[in-house]
C-alpha cells in the first residue's frame, strides 16, 4: 500500500513539472541559408499580446520591442558598441519578428527567442547556418542566340514555397503552393510580352528556362524563395546573361560592305588606268631599227 502511494504521488509530481515546464516552452529550429540571402525568424505571435518580445545572439541581447511599442531596440540600440550586424536588422512592429538582411559567416549561430506575456513565458531557439556562396553560382552565364538557358534555383522547392522570378527588377514568373496564382511572362504582368511564351518554370526546384534567347534577354535575373514555415528565406540571385549574338553586328555588316565598294572602285580605276595606257602607246610614232619611221618616209619623198 505504501509502495502504491508512493508511485502514485511521484507520477502527480512528474505531471505537475511537466506542466509547469510546458510553460516555459523551448523549440530549436536548424535554418541553413546562403551567403547574401535574407531570412526572417517568425514569432508566431502578436506584438500587442505580449508584454514583451526578445532577440539574442550567442546571449547577447540584439532586438526587443514591448507591447505596447513604448520600447523598441536592435543592434547597438540595445548594447552600445556592439555593431555586429551594422543596420541589417529588422523588427517586425506588429509580430516582433526579426529579419537579418544580407546574411554573412560571421552571422552563423544560435538566435534565442523569448516571448513574455502577463501569464506566462515561452523560448524559441534558431540555429542558423550559413553556407558559402558556390563560385558556379556567381559566374556570368553565357549562351549563343537563339539557344535555350536554364536558371538554377540552387534548391528543391517545398510545397508551401514562394518562388519569384524578376528581369531587370520586372516581375516574370511565380511559383506558389495554390496552382492558381502560379504565372510567367504576360501572366504575371499585364500588357508585358518581352518573352513571349519562351519562359518554363520546373515546378519541382523553381528553375526557370528561357527558350530561344534573343539579345534583348541579356541582363539580371533575381530569384526570391520565402517559405512561410517559422522563418522565411529571400534569396536574390544575380545572373547576368550575355548573348552572344551569332550573326554579324550592323557596324560589322557596314564595314565589310564599306570594305567591298572600295576594292571595287580600286578595281575599275586600275582597269582604267590599263586602258588609257594601252590607248597612248598604240598612237605614238612606231621606230624600226632606231629610225623613226614617219621621218625616213618624208625623206625619201625629197630625194
Amino acid at each position: 500500500m505504501t509502495l502504491r502511494i508512493l508511485c502514485n504521488s511521484l507520477s502527480g509530481i512528474l505531471f505537475l513539472l511537466d506542466h509547469v515546464a510546458s510553460g516555459v516552452g523551448s523549440d530549436k529550429l536548424s535554418v541553413s541559408v546562403m551567403e547574401g540571402d535574407s531570412v526572417a525568424l517568425h514569432t508566431g505571435v502578436a506584438t500587442n499580446q505580449q508584454e514583451d518580445i526578445k532577440w539574442y545572439f550567442s546571449d547577447t541581447r540584439i532586438a526587443q520591442i514591448s507591447g505596447d511599442l513604448r520600447f523598441i531596440c536592435s543592434d547597438v540600440e540595445c548594447n552600445e558598441g556592439t555593431e555586429r550586424f551594422r543596420d541589417r536588422l529588422k523588427l517586425d512592429h506588429q509580430t516582433g519578428s526579426l529579419t537579418i538582411m544580407n546574411i554573412t559567416n560571421t552571422d552563423s549561430g544560435e538566435y534565442k527567442l523569448k516571448i513574455i506575456s502577463s501569464t506566462s513565458s515561452s523560448e524559441k531557439n534558431f540555429n542558423v547556418i550559413v553556407k558559402s556562396v558556390p563560385a558556379a553560382e556567381r559566374d556570368e552565364v553565357k549562351t549563343n542566340e537563339g539557344e535555350s538557358v536554364t536558371l538554377d534555383s540552387g534548391e528543391r522547392r517545398k510545397p508551401n514555397d514562394v518562388l519569384t522570378w524578376f528581369f531587370n527588377d520586372t516581375l516574370i514568373a511565380r511559383i506558389t503552393g495554390d496552382h492558381n496564382k502560379t504565372c510567367t511572362d504576360v501572366q504575371c504582368k499585364d500588357n508585358d510580352q518581352r518573352f513571349r511564351d519562351r519562359l518554363k518554370l520546373d515546378h519541382q526546384n523553381g528553375s526557370l528556362t528561357i527558350m530561344n534567347i534573343t539579345n534583348t534577354d541579356s541582363g539580371e535575373y533575381t530569384l526570391e524563395i520565402i517559405s512561410s514555415s517559422s522563418f522565411s528565406i529571400t534569396r536574390v540571385k544575380r545572373l547576368n546573361v550575355n548573348v552572344i549574338d551569332s550573326g554579324l553586328s550592323s557596324a560589322a555588316v557596314a564595314g565589310i560592305v564599306v570594305s567591298v565598294l572600295l576594292a571595287v572602285a580600286a578595281l575599275i580605276a586600275g582597269l582604267i588606268y590599263i586602258y588609257c595606257r594601252s590607248k597612248r602607246y598604240s598612237r605614238a610614232p612606231q621606230h624600226v631599227n632606231g629610225v623613226n619611221k614617219d621621218i625616213a618616209l618624208s625623206d625619201k619623198g625629197h630625194l
